[in-house]
């Protein structure tokens, strides 16, 4: 009985240590997994999980592959997850003046055919969501399917919450860019101003979009709910899904409902109910 009960706290000991280690990773910034890849004038930064079909996952402004924390261990199960950290932002350094959400996405293409990966799913958050479309758009061949949280086509009160476009309204105005002293500086009021400006995305050219497409918002989102049904309405074959009791960061702020719907969005034929 000793030897069993020894056994058994033995197992016990290396479940404890196995789960430390796992919920220790620290994705967007493991030094085991982090790599870089020279691709259209700067050095980008990405890590790869797990094995089989290529899933890219695109974060948010001035965020990095950290922003799918919940999401790499569930997915990297049955996918090839790649976290990419988009140009300017995360460990992929770009002090260069201009910045576009079509600039990224073709850094994103080219990053796959540099992987000699022909297509991907793909899963954008904020920013990332309006990524994963540019390439839809932009690059067709590349996407299989894609899922697209907390996205907005154009840069008003009409698409994102009054109460937030009034906040960085004043900070736009009263932001002095002559005091910006360091690059660091000056890179994250280019990013700001990424969003101040843009996207300018058509609803038409929604249109262009083939794949099957996951939209995705939360009730109490950033993005006004209306916004991302328009998005929903424009694209041929695509599925709307707005979170109840959920603010912008969706992927976040209920993980496992998360991961399993988009997961099984992508293992499921479509069909338009």
């Amino acid at each position: 009985m000793k030897k069993n009960t020894k056994l058994l706290s033995t197992y016990f000991f290396l479940f404890l240590l196995v789960g430390c280690a796992k919920s220790q990773v620290k994705y967007g910034s493991n030094a085991s997994a982090g790599k870089y890849i020279d691709i259209r004038g700067i050095k980008m930064y990405y890590e790869v999980y797990g094995s089989g079909k290529p899933l890219l996952m695109i974060h948010g402004n001035g965020g990095s592959g950290a922003s799918f924390s919940e999401n790499v261990s569930y997915f990297a199960k049955k996918y090839q997850v790649i976290l990419l950290d988009s140009r300017a932002q995360g460990k992929t350094v770009d002090y260069n003046d201009s910045l576009s959400f079509e600039m990224m996405a073709d850094d994103e293409a080219a990053f796959l055919t540099a992987m000699h990966i022909d297509s991907a799913y793909v899963l954008g958050f904020s920013d990332g969501g309006i990524n994963a479309l540019c390439l839809a758009m932009r690059h067709p061949s590349k996407v299989i399917k894609l899922a697209s949280t907390g996205a907005n086509l154009w840069p008003d009160s009409t698409a994102i919450n009054p109460s937030s476009w009034k906040s960085d309204q004043k900070r736009f105005l009263t932001t002095d860019v002559k005091s910006f002293k360091t690059p660091a500086e000056k890179n994250r009021w280019k990013l700001f101003l990424l969003d101040w400006f843009q996207p300018n995305i058509t609803l038409e050219s929604l249109h262009t979009i083939k794949c099957p497409s996951l939209i995705i918002g939360g009730d109490d989102d950033l993005i006004n709910v209306q916004h991302t049904a328009l998005i929903f309405q424009y694209i041929p074959q695509a599925y709307l899904w707005i979170l109840p009791n959920s603010g912008h960061a969706t992927l976040r702020e209920y993980p496992e409902l998360f991961n399993k719907q988009v997961d099984d969005f992508f293992s499921k034929p479509f069909q338009r109910e």
